[in-house]
């Protein structure tokens, strides 16, 4: 049931976000003196309005967004009053559309920024010096964890039948760094499976500094079944084991306190960027995974996902209490969707952008040449693409959101 309640309360505080966007476009609209009709949060059926100040306001049926409704957003647009043409949004000068274009993104961008501080401040933001991937944690140094246990099938876990790690049997402790086997050197943690691995397995002396002071054990090194370290699902061979994982002292999250946070934030809000970037580079590649986990393969937690699967993940992060990891994906969310509406693609705030400023250096390039002022663009010459970015984008979110319910990604 808490999960139930969380996801719901993610799902709402990302229709707070679309909404804080749309009021962005409002509020710089009308101090520009533009027509701003109508505001409402939702889609389809209206459930209740008001009017003030010439706008109507309300709540519509479909939480699914939002939108704003600016008189004359193209000199196209044939449902201008009459008297209000003074204040259809195509003539006023270019800088103040653009404003008005940009500051829903710019809405979204400082909700981030205020969520990042407050997590960086009280609640807790990931550590950017703990391993982020395969490649950084085989980098690190030959630290070890000594498990309870080895097991001849590393599908399974421990049982009481199963022998003792060797390395707590011969005395090492978590936190111990390995250096040498039979006088192999190991400088990484990569270094010690692999030497490990490549040890026949019996007694072999290890070498470890503890406290920054070297010393050597006898260990007996277990013989496992494991398939190859660079492939994972290949066939199993008998190597031997010491019975111990990668330890990492440095906690995955850390807090700064309200004054650090400032300048925590600038870091990670470069880090976000970052990682946004990174993140969309992927997605083309990774459509043909996000088919097959509609089709039965096992989901990849680095396929896209729609509102329903941020919702459903920032809900079970809740309901678990992994507060930070709440909050990253509320962050995450909205400087994707800020970049996202960015784009130069008709309907997209991007869009509308583009074309202002080509219409402006157009005319500006005209002037200097001596020739006439083209004018406007022709929005109607672009409807056939504007077209395409709709339909392409429908499939993806309609891709998206059937494989988050189908098969959705979870944390656990």
């Amino acid at each position: 049931m808490m999960r139930v309640l969380f996801t719901a309360a993610f799902a709402l505080a990302i229709l707070v976000s679309v909404s804080l966007h749309e009021a962005g476009h409002l509020l710089s609209a009308k101090r520009f003196g533009m027509r701003v009709t109508q505001y409402f949060v939702g889609y389809g059926p209206t459930i209740f309005s008001w009017r003030r100040g010439g706008t109507e306001y309300g709540l519509k049926a479909i939480p699914l967004g939002g939108f704003c409704k600016i008189v004359g957003m193209t000199p196209h647009d044939d449902d201008v009053d009459p008297a209000d043409q003074h204040r259809a949004m195509w003539r006023f000068p270019v800088w103040k559309r653009t404003v008005v274009m940009v500051s829903g993104v710019m809405v979204q961008f400082a909700l981030a920024i205020v969520t990042l501080w407050f997590a960086a401040a009280y609640v807790g933001v990931p550590n950017l010096d703990y391993p982020q991937s395969e490649a950084d944690l085989a980098a690190q140094p030959a630290a070890i964890t000594i498990g309870d246990c080895v097991t001849p099938d590393a599908a399974r876990a421990c049982t009481p039948a199963d022998p003792v790690a060797p390395a707590r049997t011969a005395g090492l402790r978590t936190g111990d760094v390995l250096t040498a086997v039979n006088g192999v050197p190991i400088a990484t943690y990569a270094d010690m499976l692999r030497v490990v691995r490549q040890t026949r397995p019996g007694p072999a002396e290890v070498a470890y500094t503890r406290d920054g002071q070297p010393a050597v054990v006898r260990a007996d090194l277990s013989a496992v079944q494991r398939p190859p370290l660079d492939n994972p699902a290949g066939p199993v061979a008998t190597v031997a084991a010491l019975g111990v994982g990668l330890h990492i002292s440095a906690p995955r999250e850390v807090t700064y306190g309200p004054a650090g946070a400032v300048g925590a934030t600038v870091t990670y809000s470069g880090w976000m960027v970052g990682q946004t970037y990174e993140s969309a580079k992927r997605i083309p590649s990774k459509v043909p995974a996000l088919w097959r986990s509609i089709t039965g393969a096992e989901r990849d937690p680095n396929t896209p996902i729609s509102v329903v699967g941020v919702s459903l993940i920032g809900g079970e992060a809740a309901s678990l209490g992994l507060w930070s990891t709440v909050l990253m994906i509320f962050i995450g969310l909205n400087v994707f969707m800020g970049f996202f509406n960015l784009l130069p693609l008709l309907p997209l705030d991007g869009g509308h952008i583009a074309i202002a400023w080509f219409e402006r250096a157009r005319s500006w390039a005209a002037a200097r040449l001596g020739r006439p002022d083209p004018g406007r663009v022709d929005f109607f010459k672009l409807m056939p693409l504007t077209y395409v970015v709709i339909l392409i984008g429908g499939a993806f979110t309609l891709l998206t959101l059937t494989a988050d319910i189908v098969n959705p990604i979870t944390i656990r």
